[in-house]
């Protein structure tokens, strides 16, 4: 690829970098380091150059090239043939054509303190090398470990490979008859597979081999491993601990396989590259990634390349469960809208379930559970679901509330409100949508008082309307002594013994429909409570005196009085209201002990003399007027008067020809005044009839005063000789007086 190094990561997403000026021929990427190790060409002939790369570090976008050196063994120019890197990052092993093998020891990504030493020189071309790691000893060089040869069998390139230590490390020698495994020090055990090898590989407990059709022909000589395109490749996968073949399968010009992210890739010549997966060794690959203890990252993703290959064939049942094994790693959308046909609704509930037991579910995975259930009209599954123990419980109980009533499962709905103590819930479900309002009324007396004087407050109307004995009777337990009416199970209550008593008052709207049970809870509260508050007394002495006022039979009003009066007499009630109450329903025996009560009659009759002085300076002015106006009449002259008018403004400002115009305003204020004291003296007189005919005096004297009567008048005296308003009013004053005492 004219010399660029391209890098896939788990995203499988491409990049690459120019790494030679020609051509890369070697690779080694470190499994435990970001160090990639290359050999390549910058210029044409046999210069093989050695780059070191830090893939975590950039240089210019690029991967940083650590190091650079030419890879020569002594002084003779040859092609490498295989490369191998230690771990530790101090050793690296160079194969070459001519049979040699260079150790490059110290730090290989600096050129400092970095040492060559041939371990190797031999006629045969170098095809495979590889670290093996005993614990932290390292015995690789001649005089510290002499060569040994185990074998005359070698392989072709990239046929050799090196085991996992559960295998104990071994080294594979995969040749064309046989594949041999070798310990540091003797030959191992060999396994009879046939076939020209042309790849070699291990990983995680399996043995990967890639070798010419049986049908191909086979060429001779180290480079004979090349295929052409017409010739099949033959991909086996062994499991050397069971003895069988895991996989098996023919392709057209591999490259390589490569092991990664707990998949096996194949890469092909045309540029694409396949996963093992797709040809259905998705068993095989979940089986050794447990095996081999594969992270639950890698698990998850192979399981979901699973789901995927069955969704595509239609296998949507064996598909789901594939997706279930990736809840927790796997986003839920991903698989939520390949199964939100109506059609695969089954599929899409297991699914759904499963989040939930994995406590992995959100409000929309219930919601959208909850709907699946429904519209499989599945009661039993959903039953299940709602019944679930305490422990059990992995979803928003209020969301399931409100997806149940309103997919119309009432009955389920409330049995999960009062479950998990949603007691709004419970009684919007119970009132609104079952109009079971017994059950509700029920439910409130079981209640903590809190939420039970709460609930009564919201929902007692309703109740009322529907319940009115029962309703009352709760209500009277809430505000005298309230005890939750328990279950025998529930007697281990901690409001238990303690008093808890709500305020009456506060109830009275409840009953705006329903004066007898009113009339009753108010009379069994200031039975059990004689300290209720002012407005229970108020509101009973209203309900008593509407009785009294419609009552006809004679015996049962003297009743309904003495039981109005009653309450008056126990000085609860409050003084104004009650006053009022007692004057609208004209309960004058209410007003008369009110008004005694309170002192009134002393203030009546000081206001009466305080309007008879002011009566006596009315007339005094009234006398003073009398005069003036006498002493006027005299001076009149033509027209009466003494004012001197020309004809034409006489004629002008003149209403009347009787009239002065001067004098018209003074004569008009004097009249008005007396037409003002003909009216109040009617009006005297009449009150003065009416009081001494009344057998309650009491009551016409607080109707005059309600209709001003007493209030200050400017009076003007009739002519000597009649009997003046002093008089009058005295006389008055002495039957008031006299009649409001009897």
């Amino acid at each position: 690829m004219d010399g660029q190094i391209w890098l896939m990561p788990r995203s499988m997403k491409l990049e690459s970098f120019q790494a030679y000026k020609l051509r890369v021929t070697h690779l080694y990427q470190l499994k435990q380091h970001s160090i990639l190790v290359s050999v390549g060409q910058d210029e044409e002939g046999i210069n093989p150059l050695v780059k070191v790369w830090n893939l975590d570090k950039k240089d210019s976008g690029n991967p940083l090239c650590t190091r650079i050196f030419p890879a020569i063994p002594g002084n003779k120019p040859t092609e490498v043939s295989c490369l191998s890197v230690h771990e530790n990052l101090n050793f690296m092993a160079i194969g070459f054509t001519d049979g040699s093998v260079v150790l490059t020891k110290g730090d290989i990504t600096r050129d400092r303190h970095s040492k060559m030493l041939t371990l190797h020189e031999g006629t045969c071309p170098i095809t495979g090398l590889s670290f093996r790691q005993v614990g932290k000893c390292y015995t690789l060089s001649i005089k510290e470990y002499p060569r040994l040869e185990l074998d005359t069998h070698g392989c072709a390139l990239r046929c050799s490979s090196l085991t996992d230590p559960s295998q104990d490390s071994q080294f594979i020698v995969a040749g064309d008859e046989c594949v041999y495994l070798y310990q540091p020090d003797e030959r191992g055990p060999c396994f009879a597979f046939e076939g020209q090898k042309l790849l070699s590989h291990w990983y995680r407990g399996y043995m990967l081999l890639l070798a010419k059709d049986a049908k191909s022909p086979s060429k001779a000589g180290f480079a004979s491993r090349e295929t052409s395109p017409s010739e099949k490749q033959l991909l086996t996968v062994y499991d050397l601990d069971n003895k069988f073949i895991a996989y098996s399968a023919a392709f057209d010009d591999i490259i390589d396989v490569l092991a990664e992210w707990g998949s096996f890739y194949v890469l092909t010549r045309d540029g694409k590259m396949f996963m093992l997966f797709k040809k259905n060794l998705f068993v095989m690959a979940i089986n050794l990634a447990k095996s081999q203890h594969l992270d639950s990252d890698g698990l998850s993703e192979i399981f979901r390349q699973y789901g995927d290959h069955l969704y595509l064939k239609g296998d949507h049942d064996s598909a789901i469960q594939q997706y279930i094994r990736t809840i927790g790693k796997l986003e839920p959308s991903y698989v939520i809208r390949k199964f939100l046909d109506a059609q695969r609704i089954h599929n899409l509930t297991a699914y759904l379930q499963a989040l939930h037991r994995q406590s992995l579910a959100n409000a929309d995975h219930t919601t959208l559970l909850l709907n699946c259930y429904t519209k499989l009209k599945d009661s039993s599954k959903l039953e299940e679901f709602i019944k679930s123990s305490e422990s059990e419980v992995h979803f928003d109980v209020e969301i399931a509330i409100k997806v149940l009533r309103q997919a119309g499962y009432h009955s389920h709905a409330v049995f999960l409100a009062e479950k998990h103590d949603q007691h709004e819930w419970y009684l919007k479900i119970q009132l609104e949508d079952l109009k079971n309002y017994q059950e509700a009324m029920r439910y409130i007396g079981r209640l903590p008082f809190e939420q039970a004087e709460s609930n009564m407050k919201r929902y007692g109307k309703t109740l009322m309307h529907h319940v009115p004995d029962g309703t009352t009777s709760l209500l009277k337990d809430l505000c005298t002594d309230y005890q939750p009416k328990r279950e025998s199970a529930e007697r281990d209550d901690p409001q238990r013994g303690m008093e808890y008593k709500a305020n009456s008052e506060e109830f009275i709207p409840i009953f705006a429909n329903n004066r007898r049970e009113l009339k009753a809870f108010l009379e069994h509260m200031i039975e059990v409570e004689p300290f209720s508050p002012a407005g229970v007394y108020d509101t009973l002495l209203e309900l008593r005196l509407h009785d009294w006022a419609h009552e006809e039979e004679t015996e049962k009003k003297k009743v309904l009085q003495g039981a109005a009066l009653s309450l008056l007499h126990s000085d609860n009630t409050v003084f104004d209201k009650a006053l009022v109450l007692c004057q609208m329903h004209n309960f004058k025996e209410g007003v008369l002990y009110l008004y005694e009560k309170g002192k009134l009659l002393d203030y009546l009759v000081n206001k009466l003399q305080r309007e008879s002085q002011q009566i006596e300076d009315d007339e005094r002015k009234i006398r003073q007027y009398r005069e003036e106006t006498a002493h006027l009449r005299a001076e009149i002259q033509d027209l009466r008067t003494s004012h001197s008018f020309h004809q034409h403004c006489f004629e002008s400002y003149a209403e009347s020809e009787a009239e002065c115009p001067a004098c018209t305003p003074e004569n008009r204020k004097v009249l008005d005044m007396l037409r003002v004291q003909d009216q109040k003296r009617d009006l005297h007189d009449h009150f003065t009839r009416q009081l001494r005919g009344s057998n309650d005096g009491f009551s016409v004297v607080a109707d005059y005063f309600g209709r001003g009567v007493f209030n200050k008048l400017t009076l003007v005296t009739d002519p000597p000789g009649s009997r003046t308003v002093g008089s009058l009013d005295t006389d008055l004053q002495r039957d008031l007086l006299i009649h409001t005492k009897r």
